[in-house]
Protein backbone atom coordinates (compact mmCIF):
# COMPACT_ATOMS: atom_id res chain seq x y z
CA UNK A 1 0.00 0.00 0.00
CA UNK A 2 1.17 3.29 -0.68
CA UNK A 3 0.64 6.92 1.21
CA UNK A 4 2.10 10.44 0.88
CA UNK A 5 0.13 12.44 2.60
CA UNK A 6 0.09 15.99 1.20
CA UNK A 7 -1.10 19.36 1.37
CA UNK A 8 -3.09 20.97 -1.56
CA UNK A 9 -3.84 24.02 -3.24
CA UNK A 10 -5.88 25.36 -6.23
CA UNK A 11 -4.29 24.58 -9.19
CA UNK A 12 -1.62 23.16 -7.42
CA UNK A 13 -1.15 19.44 -7.56
CA UNK A 14 -1.23 17.46 -4.33
CA UNK A 15 -0.91 13.38 -4.38
CA UNK A 16 -0.48 10.31 -2.39
CA UNK A 17 1.56 7.44 -2.61
CA UNK A 18 3.87 4.70 -1.09
CA UNK A 19 5.20 0.54 -1.17
CA UNK A 20 3.39 -2.34 -1.50
CA UNK A 21 1.12 -4.15 1.21
CA UNK A 22 2.42 -7.10 3.10
CA UNK A 23 0.46 -10.19 2.30
CA UNK A 24 -1.70 -10.15 5.52
CA UNK A 25 -3.66 -13.22 8.07
CA UNK A 26 -7.71 -12.51 8.43
CA UNK A 27 -7.46 -13.53 11.20
CA UNK A 28 -5.24 -13.45 14.94
CA UNK A 29 -2.30 -15.80 13.96
CA UNK A 30 -2.27 -18.96 16.58
CA UNK A 31 1.56 -19.11 16.95
CA UNK A 32 2.87 -16.19 19.07
CA UNK A 33 5.63 -14.81 17.10
CA UNK A 34 9.09 -13.67 19.08
CA UNK A 35 8.75 -9.80 18.85
CA UNK A 36 10.94 -7.51 17.25
CA UNK A 37 12.81 -4.69 19.59
CA UNK A 38 11.39 -1.48 18.62
CA UNK A 39 13.85 0.80 16.51
CA UNK A 40 16.31 2.85 18.95
CA UNK A 41 16.38 6.43 18.87
CA UNK A 42 17.99 7.88 15.81
CA UNK A 43 17.68 4.44 13.95
CA UNK A 44 15.92 4.42 10.94
CA UNK A 45 11.95 2.77 10.85
CA UNK A 46 11.15 0.27 9.33
CA UNK A 47 9.45 0.70 5.88
CA UNK A 48 7.28 -2.82 5.95
CA UNK A 49 3.73 -3.35 7.24
CA UNK A 50 3.52 -4.87 10.21
CA UNK A 51 1.71 -8.51 10.08
CA UNK A 52 -1.72 -7.88 11.25
CA UNK A 53 -5.39 -9.69 10.95
CA UNK A 54 -8.74 -8.59 12.85
CA UNK A 55 -9.45 -9.86 16.30
CA UNK A 56 -13.43 -11.55 16.51
CA UNK A 57 -14.28 -8.68 19.33
CA UNK A 58 -14.48 -6.68 15.98
CA UNK A 59 -17.97 -5.28 15.42
CA UNK A 60 -19.99 -6.33 12.23
CA UNK A 61 -23.39 -4.77 11.44
CA UNK A 62 -22.98 -5.71 7.96
CA UNK A 63 -23.38 -9.17 6.48
CA UNK A 64 -21.52 -8.25 3.12
CA UNK A 65 -18.69 -5.74 4.55
CA UNK A 66 -16.80 -8.03 7.11
CA UNK A 67 -14.00 -7.24 9.01
CA UNK A 68 -11.31 -9.35 7.63
CA UNK A 69 -11.91 -7.46 3.95
CA UNK A 70 -9.60 -4.62 5.89
CA UNK A 71 -6.92 -6.74 6.19
CA UNK A 72 -7.22 -8.75 2.83
CA UNK A 73 -4.81 -6.83 0.86
CA UNK A 74 -7.49 -5.89 -1.72
CA UNK A 75 -8.07 -2.26 -2.82
CA UNK A 76 -11.06 -2.12 -4.54
CA UNK A 77 -13.80 -0.42 -2.68
CA UNK A 78 -16.35 -3.60 -2.83
CA UNK A 79 -13.70 -5.40 -0.11
CA UNK A 80 -14.08 -2.92 2.41
CA UNK A 81 -15.27 -3.29 6.11
CA UNK A 82 -18.46 -1.20 7.49
CA UNK A 83 -20.01 -0.27 10.28
CA UNK A 84 -24.21 0.67 9.72
CA UNK A 85 -24.13 2.95 12.80
CA UNK A 86 -21.82 4.80 14.78
CA UNK A 87 -19.37 3.49 17.20
CA UNK A 88 -19.24 0.39 15.75
CA UNK A 89 -15.37 -0.71 16.16
CA UNK A 90 -12.67 -2.25 13.76
CA UNK A 91 -10.34 -4.41 16.23
CA UNK A 92 -6.77 -5.51 15.04
CA UNK A 93 -4.77 -8.09 16.36
CA UNK A 94 -1.11 -8.28 15.74
CA UNK A 95 -0.95 -11.62 17.81
CA UNK A 96 2.31 -10.26 19.92
CA UNK A 97 2.89 -7.02 21.49
CA UNK A 98 4.56 -4.97 18.59
CA UNK A 99 5.50 -1.27 18.66
CA UNK A 100 3.08 0.85 16.51
CA UNK A 101 3.70 4.28 15.27
CA UNK A 102 1.29 4.61 12.40
CA UNK A 103 -1.26 3.47 10.02
CA UNK A 104 -2.46 3.94 6.45
CA UNK A 105 -6.05 3.97 5.54
CA UNK A 106 -7.73 3.04 2.57
CA UNK A 107 -11.30 4.83 3.56
CA UNK A 108 -14.22 3.97 1.51
CA UNK A 109 -14.76 7.38 -0.82
CA UNK A 110 -12.02 9.00 1.26
CA UNK A 111 -12.07 11.84 -1.27
CA UNK A 112 -15.53 12.82 -1.03
CA UNK A 113 -15.86 11.85 2.86
CA UNK A 114 -14.38 12.96 6.35
CA UNK A 115 -14.64 10.53 8.48
CA UNK A 116 -14.60 10.89 12.63
CA UNK A 117 -12.66 8.37 14.28
CA UNK A 118 -10.76 7.80 17.43
CA UNK A 119 -7.91 4.48 17.97
CA UNK A 120 -7.13 2.69 21.06
CA UNK A 121 -4.43 0.09 22.23
CA UNK A 122 -4.69 -3.32 24.51
CA UNK A 123 -2.22 -5.64 25.48
CA UNK A 124 -4.83 -8.00 26.32
CA UNK A 125 -7.89 -6.81 25.06
CA UNK A 126 -10.07 -5.85 27.99
CA UNK A 127 -8.32 -2.82 29.01
CA UNK A 128 -7.88 -0.19 26.68
CA UNK A 129 -5.91 3.35 26.43
CA UNK A 130 -6.60 5.90 23.75
CA UNK A 131 -4.13 6.75 21.38
CA UNK A 132 -6.17 8.72 19.25
CA UNK A 133 -9.56 10.80 19.84
CA UNK A 134 -11.68 12.98 18.16
CA UNK A 135 -9.80 12.21 14.54
CA UNK A 136 -10.70 13.08 11.68
CA UNK A 137 -10.21 11.64 7.76
CA UNK A 138 -9.14 14.81 5.37
CA UNK A 139 -11.50 13.87 3.26
CA UNK A 140 -9.34 14.08 0.24
CA UNK A 141 -7.79 11.35 -0.76
CA UNK A 142 -8.90 8.11 -2.79
CA UNK A 143 -5.86 6.51 -1.58
CA UNK A 144 -4.04 5.44 1.85
CA UNK A 145 -3.82 8.48 3.98
CA UNK A 146 -1.26 8.67 6.76
CA UNK A 147 -2.45 8.39 10.37
CA UNK A 148 0.28 9.11 12.55
CA UNK A 149 0.13 8.43 16.68
CA UNK A 150 2.28 11.25 18.74
CA UNK A 151 3.87 8.74 21.01
CA UNK A 152 4.34 4.95 19.13
CA UNK A 153 2.33 3.14 20.86
CA UNK A 154 2.57 -0.57 22.36
CA UNK A 155 -0.04 -2.77 21.72
CA UNK A 156 -1.55 -6.02 20.99
CA UNK A 157 -4.55 -4.89 19.80
CA UNK A 158 -5.71 -1.42 17.90
CA UNK A 159 -9.48 -0.45 18.25
CA UNK A 160 -10.59 2.34 15.77
CA UNK A 161 -14.22 3.39 16.44
CA UNK A 162 -15.99 4.87 14.02
CA UNK A 163 -18.31 8.18 14.68
CA UNK A 164 -19.88 8.34 11.04
CA UNK A 165 -18.99 10.90 8.38
CA UNK A 166 -20.86 14.09 7.13
CA UNK A 167 -23.62 12.11 4.98
CA UNK A 168 -24.21 9.24 7.53
CA UNK A 169 -23.28 7.13 10.69
CA UNK A 170 -21.55 4.65 8.74
CA UNK A 171 -17.68 4.30 9.09
CA UNK A 172 -16.06 2.02 6.00
CA UNK A 173 -12.75 1.34 5.77
CA UNK A 174 -11.55 -0.62 1.99
CA UNK A 175 -7.52 -0.92 3.65
CA UNK A 176 -5.26 -0.88 6.17
CA UNK A 177 -1.80 -1.00 7.74
CA UNK A 178 0.11 -0.39 10.61
CA UNK A 179 3.86 0.79 10.83
CA UNK A 180 6.13 0.68 14.24
CA UNK A 181 7.07 4.27 13.42
CA UNK A 182 5.09 7.44 12.38
CA UNK A 183 6.23 7.62 9.07
CA UNK A 184 4.61 4.56 7.81
CA UNK A 185 6.08 3.40 4.63
CA UNK A 186 8.67 6.32 4.92
CA UNK A 187 7.65 8.06 2.32
CA UNK A 188 5.94 10.76 3.44
CA UNK A 189 5.60 14.01 1.74
CA UNK A 190 4.20 16.86 3.67
CA UNK A 191 3.46 19.66 0.44
CA UNK A 192 3.52 19.17 -3.01
CA UNK A 193 6.40 21.77 -4.22
CA UNK A 194 4.60 25.08 -5.20
CA UNK A 195 7.41 25.58 -7.53
CA UNK A 196 6.64 22.66 -9.69
CA UNK A 197 3.81 25.04 -11.64
CA UNK A 198 1.54 22.05 -13.27
CA UNK A 199 -1.40 23.75 -14.00
CA UNK A 200 -4.13 20.98 -13.30
CA UNK A 201 -7.28 22.88 -14.40
CA UNK A 202 -6.36 22.17 -18.05
CA UNK A 203 -6.44 18.11 -17.47
CA UNK A 204 -8.06 15.16 -16.30
CA UNK A 205 -6.39 11.87 -14.92
CA UNK A 206 -7.58 8.36 -15.73
CA UNK A 207 -6.69 5.96 -13.00
CA UNK A 208 -7.54 2.24 -13.24
CA UNK A 209 -10.00 2.17 -10.63
CA UNK A 210 -13.85 1.84 -10.75
CA UNK A 211 -15.53 3.82 -8.19
CA UNK A 212 -18.87 4.13 -9.97
CA UNK A 213 -19.56 0.70 -11.25
CA UNK A 214 -19.31 2.11 -15.01
CA UNK A 215 -17.04 -1.20 -15.90
CA UNK A 216 -14.16 1.34 -17.16
CA UNK A 217 -11.82 3.39 -15.44
CA UNK A 218 -12.27 6.33 -13.30
CA UNK A 219 -11.81 9.58 -14.89
CA UNK A 220 -10.92 12.33 -12.62
CA UNK A 221 -12.11 16.09 -14.04
CA UNK A 222 -10.21 19.28 -13.76
CA UNK A 223 -11.79 20.92 -11.13
CA UNK A 224 -11.67 18.33 -8.84
CA UNK A 225 -8.02 17.04 -9.82
CA UNK A 226 -7.12 20.90 -8.77
CA UNK A 227 -8.73 20.90 -5.62
CA UNK A 228 -6.01 18.24 -4.41
CA UNK A 229 -6.83 14.67 -5.96
CA UNK A 230 -5.01 11.86 -4.90
CA UNK A 231 -4.60 8.25 -5.56
CA UNK A 232 -1.68 6.29 -3.38
CA UNK A 233 -1.48 4.06 -5.93
CA UNK A 234 -1.67 5.31 -9.43
CA UNK A 235 -1.20 8.99 -8.83
CA UNK A 236 0.57 10.64 -5.81
CA UNK A 237 3.86 12.96 -5.33
CA UNK A 238 7.19 11.45 -4.94
CA UNK A 239 10.14 12.22 -2.20
CA UNK A 240 11.96 14.31 -4.92
CA UNK A 241 9.46 16.76 -6.06
CA UNK A 242 7.50 15.30 -8.82
CA UNK A 243 4.37 13.11 -9.92
CA UNK A 244 4.38 9.49 -9.91
CA UNK A 245 1.70 8.01 -12.62
CA UNK A 246 2.12 4.21 -12.09
CA UNK A 247 0.05 1.64 -13.86
CA UNK A 248 -0.25 -2.00 -13.15
CA UNK A 249 -0.61 -4.50 -16.23
CA UNK A 250 -4.16 -5.39 -15.60
CA UNK A 251 -7.07 -3.43 -14.62
CA UNK A 252 -9.59 -1.40 -15.47
CA UNK A 253 -9.68 0.63 -18.94
CA UNK A 254 -10.40 3.91 -20.32
CA UNK A 255 -13.19 1.68 -22.60
CA UNK A 256 -14.04 -2.17 -23.71
CA UNK A 257 -12.36 -1.49 -26.63
CA UNK A 258 -8.45 -0.78 -25.70
CA UNK A 259 -6.63 -3.71 -24.91
CA UNK A 260 -4.12 -1.86 -22.11
CA UNK A 261 -4.42 -0.33 -18.91
CA UNK A 262 -3.26 3.21 -18.47
CA UNK A 263 -2.43 5.95 -15.70
CA UNK A 264 -2.46 9.12 -17.88
CA UNK A 265 -3.54 13.17 -18.27
CA UNK A 266 -5.54 13.92 -20.97
CA UNK A 267 -5.92 18.13 -21.86
CA UNK A 268 -8.78 20.14 -21.15
CA UNK A 269 -8.58 23.31 -22.41
CA UNK A 270 -12.08 23.89 -21.24
CA UNK A 271 -10.63 24.44 -17.92
CA UNK A 272 -13.59 22.87 -15.95
CA UNK A 273 -16.01 24.79 -18.09
CA UNK A 274 -18.38 21.57 -18.52
CA UNK A 275 -20.54 23.02 -20.52
CA UNK A 276 -18.28 22.47 -23.60
CA UNK A 277 -18.37 19.03 -24.67
CA UNK A 278 -14.36 16.90 -24.21
CA UNK A 279 -15.03 15.93 -27.79
CA UNK A 280 -15.65 18.21 -31.34
CA UNK A 281 -13.86 20.89 -32.71
CA UNK A 282 -14.57 23.36 -29.92
CA UNK A 283 -13.06 24.90 -26.93
CA UNK A 284 -11.59 22.27 -25.33
CA UNK A 285 -9.69 20.72 -28.30
CA UNK A 286 -6.96 22.48 -30.80
CA UNK A 287 -6.23 22.16 -34.38
CA UNK A 288 -3.74 22.48 -37.03
CA UNK A 289 -2.55 25.82 -38.48
CA UNK A 290 -3.18 24.36 -41.81
CA UNK A 291 -7.13 23.06 -41.41
CA UNK A 292 -9.54 25.03 -42.10
CA UNK A 293 -9.75 29.06 -41.15
CA UNK A 294 -13.52 27.99 -39.74
CA UNK A 295 -11.97 25.36 -37.45
CA UNK A 296 -9.14 27.53 -36.03
CA UNK A 297 -12.11 29.82 -35.36
CA UNK A 298 -14.16 26.96 -33.26
CA UNK A 299 -10.78 25.52 -31.70
CA UNK A 300 -9.91 25.99 -28.31
CA UNK A 301 -6.19 26.81 -30.03
CA UNK A 302 -4.13 26.47 -33.04
CA UNK A 303 -1.26 24.30 -32.85
CA UNK A 304 0.64 22.90 -29.92
CA UNK A 305 3.43 22.21 -27.75
CA UNK A 306 4.07 20.12 -24.62
CA UNK A 307 7.35 20.27 -22.92
CA UNK A 308 7.89 17.34 -19.96
CA UNK A 309 10.73 16.65 -17.90
CA UNK A 310 10.53 13.05 -16.45
CA UNK A 311 12.00 9.78 -15.03
CA UNK A 312 11.36 6.29 -15.86
CA UNK A 313 11.27 4.16 -13.22
CA UNK A 314 10.03 0.67 -13.80
CA UNK A 315 9.16 -1.65 -16.78
CA UNK A 316 7.67 -4.56 -17.40
CA UNK A 317 10.19 -7.75 -17.82
CA UNK A 318 7.91 -10.71 -18.78
CA UNK A 319 5.16 -11.05 -21.38
CA UNK A 320 5.32 -11.40 -24.93
CA UNK A 321 8.71 -10.37 -26.79
CA UNK A 322 7.07 -7.05 -28.63
CA UNK A 323 5.50 -6.29 -25.36
CA UNK A 324 7.92 -6.46 -22.38
CA UNK A 325 9.73 -3.30 -21.45
CA UNK A 326 7.61 -0.63 -23.27
CA UNK A 327 5.70 2.45 -22.09
CA UNK A 328 3.89 5.31 -24.29
CA UNK A 329 4.68 8.52 -22.60
CA UNK A 330 3.34 11.36 -24.29
CA UNK A 331 0.60 10.96 -27.10
CA UNK A 332 -0.99 14.13 -29.53
CA UNK A 333 -4.72 12.19 -30.00
CA UNK A 334 -7.34 12.92 -32.43
CA UNK A 335 -11.04 11.99 -33.35
CA UNK A 336 -9.98 8.12 -33.26
CA UNK A 337 -6.13 8.48 -34.24
CA UNK A 338 -2.64 9.60 -33.05
CA UNK A 339 -0.87 11.73 -34.46
CA UNK A 340 1.79 10.78 -32.32
CA UNK A 341 2.56 8.15 -29.56
CA UNK A 342 6.18 8.52 -28.12
CA UNK A 343 7.65 5.42 -26.11
CA UNK A 344 10.27 4.81 -23.99
CA UNK A 345 11.23 0.98 -23.86
CA UNK A 346 14.04 -1.23 -22.29
CA UNK A 347 14.42 -4.72 -22.39
CA UNK A 348 15.32 -7.04 -19.22
CA UNK A 349 19.10 -7.56 -20.77
CA UNK A 350 19.75 -3.97 -21.31
CA UNK A 351 21.15 -1.22 -18.67
CA UNK A 352 19.50 1.47 -21.01
CA UNK A 353 16.33 1.97 -23.17
CA UNK A 354 15.46 3.28 -26.98
CA UNK A 355 13.31 6.16 -27.49
CA UNK A 356 10.52 5.85 -30.54
CA UNK A 357 7.36 7.42 -31.59
CA UNK A 358 4.87 5.85 -34.54
CA UNK A 359 2.48 8.33 -36.49
CA UNK A 360 -0.65 7.11 -37.71
CA UNK A 361 -1.71 7.80 -41.04
CA UNK A 362 -5.90 8.30 -41.25
CA UNK A 363 -7.86 6.58 -44.04
CA UNK A 364 -9.72 7.97 -46.13
CA UNK A 365 -13.41 7.99 -46.62
CA UNK A 366 -13.15 6.32 -50.21
CA UNK A 367 -11.06 3.60 -49.02
CA UNK A 368 -8.21 4.80 -51.51
CA UNK A 369 -5.37 5.30 -49.00
CA UNK A 370 -5.54 3.03 -45.92
CA UNK A 371 -4.78 3.47 -41.90
CA UNK A 372 -1.27 2.78 -41.74
CA UNK A 373 1.70 3.87 -39.04
CA UNK A 374 5.26 4.96 -39.91
CA UNK A 375 7.42 4.58 -36.74
CA UNK A 376 10.50 6.67 -36.22
CA UNK A 377 13.62 5.49 -34.23
CA UNK A 378 15.54 8.31 -32.15
CA UNK A 379 17.62 6.68 -29.41
CA UNK A 380 18.43 3.12 -29.97
CA UNK A 381 15.74 0.79 -31.55
CA UNK A 382 12.54 -0.24 -30.60
CA UNK A 383 13.53 -4.00 -32.06
CA UNK A 384 12.41 -7.04 -29.22
CA UNK A 385 15.88 -8.43 -29.98
CA UNK A 386 17.77 -5.08 -29.83
CA UNK A 387 21.52 -4.75 -28.11
CA UNK A 388 22.12 -2.11 -25.47
CA UNK A 389 21.89 1.18 -27.03
CA UNK A 390 25.01 2.87 -26.15
CA UNK A 391 22.99 6.26 -25.80
CA UNK A 392 20.52 5.08 -24.38
CA UNK A 393 18.35 6.33 -21.00
CA UNK A 394 18.54 4.16 -18.03
CA UNK A 395 16.05 3.46 -15.17
CA UNK A 396 15.78 6.77 -13.19
CA UNK A 397 17.49 8.84 -15.42
CA UNK A 398 15.67 12.56 -15.64
CA UNK A 399 15.77 13.77 -19.58
CA UNK A 400 13.00 16.14 -21.48
CA UNK A 401 10.49 15.83 -24.38
CA UNK A 402 9.43 18.29 -26.29
CA UNK A 403 6.62 17.28 -28.82
CA UNK A 404 5.52 20.51 -31.52
CA UNK A 405 3.21 20.92 -34.33
CA UNK A 406 3.50 23.70 -36.59
CA UNK A 407 1.02 23.26 -39.37
CA UNK A 408 1.36 19.47 -41.10
CA UNK A 409 4.82 19.04 -39.45
CA UNK A 410 5.64 17.71 -36.55
CA UNK A 411 9.10 18.16 -34.25
CA UNK A 412 9.90 15.75 -31.51
CA UNK A 413 13.21 16.37 -29.50
CA UNK A 414 14.88 14.47 -26.92
CA UNK A 415 16.93 16.73 -24.27
CA UNK A 416 19.33 15.20 -21.52
CA UNK A 417 22.12 17.39 -19.58
CA UNK A 418 25.18 17.47 -21.00
CA UNK A 419 24.51 16.09 -24.15
CA UNK A 420 23.17 17.16 -27.69
CA UNK A 421 19.38 17.52 -28.63
CA UNK A 422 17.98 14.75 -30.92
CA UNK A 423 15.71 16.43 -32.61
CA UNK A 424 13.44 14.40 -35.09
CA UNK A 425 10.86 16.29 -37.87
CA UNK A 426 8.34 14.75 -39.57
CA UNK A 427 5.85 15.96 -42.71
CA UNK A 428 2.03 14.93 -41.37
CA UNK A 429 0.91 16.50 -45.07
CA UNK A 430 -1.22 13.81 -46.17
CA UNK A 431 -2.18 12.27 -43.16
CA UNK A 432 -5.23 13.67 -42.74
CA UNK A 433 -5.40 15.59 -39.66
CA UNK A 434 -5.67 19.26 -41.21
CA UNK A 435 -9.58 18.45 -42.24
CA UNK A 436 -11.98 20.40 -40.71
CA UNK A 437 -13.57 17.86 -38.03
CA UNK A 438 -10.23 17.04 -37.09
CA UNK A 439 -9.27 18.12 -33.36
CA UNK A 440 -6.64 17.61 -31.04
CA UNK A 441 -5.52 17.32 -27.57
CA UNK A 442 -2.30 16.31 -25.55
CA UNK A 443 -1.94 13.16 -23.11
CA UNK A 444 0.70 12.45 -20.75
CA UNK A 445 1.35 9.54 -18.63
CA UNK A 446 1.86 5.93 -18.09
CA UNK A 447 -0.10 3.84 -21.23
CA UNK A 448 0.97 0.88 -20.08
CA UNK A 449 1.52 -1.51 -23.52
CA UNK A 450 2.23 -4.63 -21.94
CA UNK A 451 -0.95 -6.90 -21.14
CA UNK A 452 0.61 -10.05 -21.27
CA UNK A 453 3.02 -9.52 -18.36
CA UNK A 454 3.30 -11.42 -14.78
CA UNK A 455 0.27 -9.96 -12.57
CA UNK A 456 2.57 -8.35 -10.06
CA UNK A 457 4.61 -6.08 -12.32
CA UNK A 458 3.84 -2.14 -13.90
CA UNK A 459 4.88 0.30 -15.11
CA UNK A 460 6.15 3.74 -13.18
CA UNK A 461 7.15 7.39 -14.61
CA UNK A 462 8.09 10.44 -12.87
CA UNK A 463 7.14 13.91 -13.86
CA UNK A 464 8.67 16.63 -13.16
CA UNK A 465 7.28 19.40 -15.52
CA UNK A 466 4.60 19.46 -17.88
CA UNK A 467 3.97 22.41 -20.28
CA UNK A 468 1.00 22.92 -22.98
CA UNK A 469 0.94 25.42 -24.87
CA UNK A 470 -1.04 26.90 -27.86
CA UNK A 471 -1.47 29.67 -30.59
CA UNK A 472 -4.87 31.51 -29.40
CA UNK A 473 -5.36 29.62 -26.31
CA UNK A 474 -5.57 32.43 -23.28
CA UNK A 475 -3.55 29.99 -20.95
CA UNK A 476 -0.93 29.57 -22.49
CA UNK A 477 0.57 33.40 -21.98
Amino acid sequence: MRSLYLLCTLLTLTACGGSGSQPSPSLEPATPQVPSPPPAAGETCSTTSLPIGVSENSDSSSDTYLPSNAVDNDTASASRWQSSFSDESLTLSFGQERQVGSLQVKWFKGSERTYRFSVEGSSNGDDWSTILSNASSSGRHSGFELISFEEPATANYLRITGSGNEDNDETAIVEVDAFNCAQGDGEIVEAFPNELGIDLLDWYVSVPTDEDDSGTSDSIYENELAAGYTNSEYFYASDDSGIVMRSPSYGFKTSQNTSYVRVELREMLRRGNKSISTQGVNKNNWVFSSAPQSAQEAAGGVDGKLSVSLAVNEVTTTGEDYQIGRVIIGQIHANNDEPIRLYYRKLPNNEKGAIYYAHEKRASADGAQEKDEDWIEMIGSRSSSASNPSDGIALNEPFSYTIEVLGNTLFVTISREGKADIISTYDMAGSRYDEADQYMYFKVGVYHVNNSSNADERAKVTFYSIKNSHNNYAESE
